[in-house]
């Protein structure tokens, strides 16, 4: 009996036109493009404008890998929109997405994982295409991040980006497809990247805002040591469930959190650096959008063929981090 699998088959990305670079970060804050270069590798990020918000890139992305992936709006009857900063409270930004879209015949939700939206979304929708409960997925990771920074704090302010990508997956038989996915959590380090305001626990008062609540925290010296290991620790898991190893891997996406960290994780998996994908310098860290942006780059670059191991790799607030294997 042949194997069947989900596979993607249609990528898009959008951004923000608005730039923020090094330099306007110096004019903001203490801080210096030789600070900010050294410590993360980040040069730029891309900022929406007044008024821009999380769907309005999402959908545009979405409509770009629906097309690529040569279906409409209606083939879609799954759809996933990974974010931390959606457009409102109630509805989902997934049910936002898909009127925009016309894809009525879709079920529409949000996943809140952070960095690791994207991933959580793949896997969630290569169960569901393996076990025949959906046909045409759709996964989308947007953001709006700026609106969440608090541009007085050096440590956070330069790392965030905004953006969106999606991908449509669909079914494949035989070696195609995601190989392997997996997805991880421990909420006992909330805290080390963590928004207190805004919610049932603090919800948004004049006081909140003041004390700027709702702006990201972060602690970044210890997020470094757990989100090194448990990327690398993820990645080979899901390369021993497809029963290959790093050596096998064409292209490693890893999420865009800082360079260093996508340094050390391919030191620990002996992935050479022109095997591993890096987009941190022009676009920042933005999040769940950050994989999927990388994929559609790859994609449009010619960096990734037919029969391609690609290796997926992410981690975030909460703290979550997964894995996906896929042959392309």
């Amino acid at each position: 009996m042949a194997i069947t699998r989900a596979r993607i088959l249609g990528t898009g990305h959008s951004y923000p036109e608005g730039i923020l670079t090094n330099a306007d970060l110096e004019k903001m804050v203490e801080t210096s493009d030789d600070w900010i270069t050294s410590r993360t590798g980040i040069k730029q990020r891309r900022k929406a404008a007044a008024g821009e918000y999380t769907s309005l890139f999402a959908v545009r992305a979405a409509r770009q890998a629906i097309e690529r992936a040569g279906l409409e709006p209606a083939d879609i009857d799954l759809l996933l929109c990974a974010t931390v900063t959606p457009d409102q409270i109630l509805p989902s930004t997934g049910c936002i997405i898909q009127a925009e879209l016309g894809a009525n015949n879709a079920a529409a939700m949000d996943l809140v994982a952070a960095c690791s939206g994207f991933l959580y979304g793949l896997t969630m929708a290569d169960t569901m295409i393996r076990t025949g409960r959906s046909k045409y997925a759709l996964v989308i990771g947007a953001e709006i991040l700026s609106q969440y920074v608090d541009y007085t704090d050096r440590q956070t302010c330069v790392l965030f980006g905004d953006g969106a990508g999606a991908a449509v997956l669909g079914v494949v038989e035989g070696d195609r497809g995601i190989l392997a996915a997996r997805i991880r959590s421990d909420g006992r380090y909330l805290e080390q990247l963590f928004s207190p305001g805004g919610g049932t626990r603090r919800p948004p008062s004049a006081e909140t805002l003041a004390a700027g609540d709702h702006f990201f925290k972060m602690r970044g010296n210890e997020l470094f040591k757990v989100a090194v290991r448990s990327m690398a620790d993820i990645s080979r898991e899901v390369l021993e469930e497809a029963g290959l190893t790093a050596a096998d891997v064409k292209l490693f996406i890893p999420h865009q959190a800082n360079q260093r960290i996508t340094d050390a994780v391919a030191n620990k998996l002996n992935v050479e650096n022109e095997r591993v994908y890096s987009n941190i310098a022009m676009h920042g860290n933005t999040s769940s959008a950050s994989i999927p942006i990388g994929l559609d780059e790859c994609i449009e670059a010619g960096r990734i063929n037919d029969g391609d191991l690609v290796l997926l790799a992410s981690f975030g607030g909460g703290v979550t981090w997964g894995g996906v294997l896929m042959r392309w």
